[in-house]
């Protein structure tokens, strides 16, 4: 009788143990996300315990977000909330998402860097990819002490930005996106381009204006060594560098299709037409093929160009004055005949 009590007790015993292992899997160790593939979610600085929780539903099983509330209760989470990106795997387990977002263990991103013509649109781009907001990124690009920091001015903070994909953190400050900006800036401009900058008379950052320029007369990077060698022709003679692109860039409008003489009466240093040499900074971010295309320019003998009448992109050049002249009247005949005003 006493052998038949103690086997009872015993399997009491094991089936208690058993549902409570069964429950503590359950809400602990089965796969938190319902998902088949890795999902992310996006944790920022005004985020509460709540709004994790609501972000949280969209990818977890119901018992399993019992469990993850459960450890945060525990372990006072809603006091120590990290921002961030985080990838919820789906074989990971309640306990395992809850050490992640307790530690901050988010996962990179790739952020590409792109070829923004003024600061405000370079503000708005990044902040649809990372946590920072458009006016806090604008407000940085916009601030002489800010870009001091770094080693520009406002005019120039477009030379920091190399165009490329660069591993980041979704939570990255604006002071260290800036410092990774730099880093990566100083990696580019080895010695190798530095000296073939030197080579020209031009700093990286005159490089960086210069190419700038080119980006915006064409897309055809065949062309763009041709482009270069002109325009640093006419910075060696002295000539103004009558760029069309920095004209828009100065009246703010980058609409413009043609630009009429009343356009070139806009009072500004970015007025390539009223003032010779450089303007004080880029017209845009400048791309690597820009940077490369001038610091391996043609060495010619032309200083003029124009727009193909076939509007194929690219243009005709020219070392004489009339011989630009006809040039140019071929392209204005085509303009009209489109009605391209």
């Amino acid at each position: 009788m006493k052998q038949i009590k103690a086997r009872y007790y015993l399997l009491i015993a094991a089936l208690c143990f058993a549902a409570v292992a069964l429950i503590g899997y359950y809400y602990f160790f089965a796969p938190f996300s319902a998902q088949t593939e890795t999902t992310y979610i996006y944790i920022d600085s005004d985020d509460s315990a709540d709004s994790v929780y609501a972000k949280l539903e969209n990818v977890a099983a119901s018992a399993s977000l019992t469990g993850l509330r459960t450890l945060a209760r525990h372990y006072d989470y809603d006091d120590n909330i990290r921002t961030g990106r985080y990838a919820i795997e789906p074989r990971v387990n309640p306990i395992q998402v809850f050490r992640m977002l307790k530690n901050g263990r988010q996962k990179p991103m790739m952020l590409t860097i792109p070829e923004c013509r003024t600061m405000e649109q370079m503000a708005a781009r990044l902040s649809a990819k990372i946590m920072i907001d458009s006016t806090t990124i604008a407000n940085a690009l916009l601030s002489n002490e800010t870009c001091q920091r770094v080693g520009y001015d406002t005019c120039t903070i477009a030379c920091l930005f190399v165009p490329n994909t660069y591993e980041v953190y979704w939570d990255i400050s604006i002071s260290k996106l800036l410092d990774r900006m730099k880093s990566e800036h100083d990696k580019f401009w080895t010695t190798e381009r530095k000296q073939k900058a030197h080579n020209l008379g031009l700093e990286p950052n005159q490089v960086s204006t210069l190419a700038s320029i080119i980006d915006e007369e064409t897309a055809n990077n065949d062309e763009k060594p041709m482009i270069a060698g002109m325009y640093l022709n006419r910075l060696k003679a002295g000539m103004p560098l009558q760029a069309d692109p920095t004209v828009k860039f100065a009246l703010k409008d980058f609409s413009l299709k043609r630009i009429y003489h009343n356009h070139l009466q806009v009072e500004s240093p970015y007025n390539t037409y009223k003032n010779t040499g450089l303007p004080p900074g880029p017209i845009k971010v400048a791309s690597i093929k820009g940077i490369d295309a001038v610091l391996n320019s043609v060495n010619h003998h032309y200083l003029y160009m124009c727009a193909k009448e076939d509007f194929s992109g690219t243009h005709n050049f020219a070392v004489t004055y009339q011989e630009h002249l006809k040039n140019a009247a071929r392209y204005a005949k085509a303009l009209n005949e489109r009605d391209i005003k």
